[in-house]
């Protein structure tokens, strides 16, 4: 399947890139970036005890990760179809990973991918992201950035398409946001946090600040979640309908994925709508 890197919009083109620097712009235009920073790992020697302890201690599996590795197992153990001849009603053994997790996703046995799981940092999204993102509770983990914690300086942001393709619109976009930004630094001189030695009174004013920062500024989230759960946020927020900016970032999420657990993400079809891929799968819901 031909990659869809290079089909995502630019964050901005030069002519808005010009805009920004005839404001003097403080703001900076960011997208969302994906970093994957853990992912499941099998345990060796237990594995290799299990599988002696229930008769296939030659098993092997060409799984390019352990992701797939770990799904693979948990299926294979439902049906006690590691090799032939270990369950009675068992008389055909699908053999590699590829087509045994293919017949996982047509029957849609989703289960066995909930043991597969990926840890991400998602950086400069907004809290637009982040709001709709929490929503997605099932089988996910989320840490985010706290404004309460970390004062707000230079304020960055994505500039959604409709603002982008307006120099009048991107320029009430970069001046409102610069504006904002200069809240920030008039009220932390005017309370002279900077100065102010606790901590804990530190943290009371960075709170107080917050209220008036944009819900477009760029922040970060730490995001966890099983396979299973992550096919569902894929096919839901790359849909048309969903918010141009998680489509953005989990489009980005489906490229590094669909690369990397290929055996998991299989029956994805992607194709580029309004400049954005839209992920969907024939497979019954898994």
């Amino acid at each position: 399947m031909p990659t869809l890197a290079a089909g995502f919009p630019a964050v901005c083109t030069v002519r808005e890139q010009n805009t920004a620097r005839l404001l003097g712009s403080f703001m900076k235009i960011v997208e969302p970036s994906v970093f994957l920073v853990g992912e499941t790992r099998v345990h060796e020697p237990g594995l290799q005890a299990y599988l002696a302890h229930v008769g296939a201690p030659d098993w092997q599996t060409d799984a390019p990760s352990d992701c797939e590795r770990i799904s693979e197992v948990m299926g294979r153990l439902c049906y006690r179809s590691f090799e032939p001849g270990m369950n009675p009603n068992v008389t055909r053994v699908r053999q590699g990973s590829g087509p045994y997790l293919e017949n996982i996703l047509k029957v849609g046995h989703g289960s066995v991918l909930e043991h597969a799981w990926l840890n991400f940092i998602f950086a400069d999204v907004s809290r637009v992201v982040t709001h709709e993102l929490v929503r997605h509770r099932a089988g996910t983990a989320v840490s985010q950035e706290s404004l309460r914690f970390v004062r707000l300086d230079a304020l960055s942001a994505y500039v959604p398409m409709h603002i982008r393709e307006s120099e009048e619109g991107m320029e009430v976009f970069v001046r409102t946001v610069e504006q904002l930004e200069e809240v920030q630094r008039s009220l932390a001189k005017l309370f002279a946090i900077g100065d102010e030695e606790r901590f804990s009174e530190k943290k009371k004013l960075t709170s107080a600040f917050r209220r008036v920062a944009p819900i477009g500024v760029a922040t970060t989230i730490g995001w966890s979640c099983n396979i299973r759960a992550l096919r569902h946020v894929i096919e839901s927020r790359t849909d048309p309908h969903a918010e141009e900016e998680i489509r953005l970032l989990f489009g980005k999420v489906y490229e590094l994925v669909r690369g990397r657990y290929p055996n998991l993400f299989s029956d994805y079809e992607a194709e580029m709508v309004d400049g954005f891929p839209w992920v969907r799968t024939g497979c019954r819901k898994v």
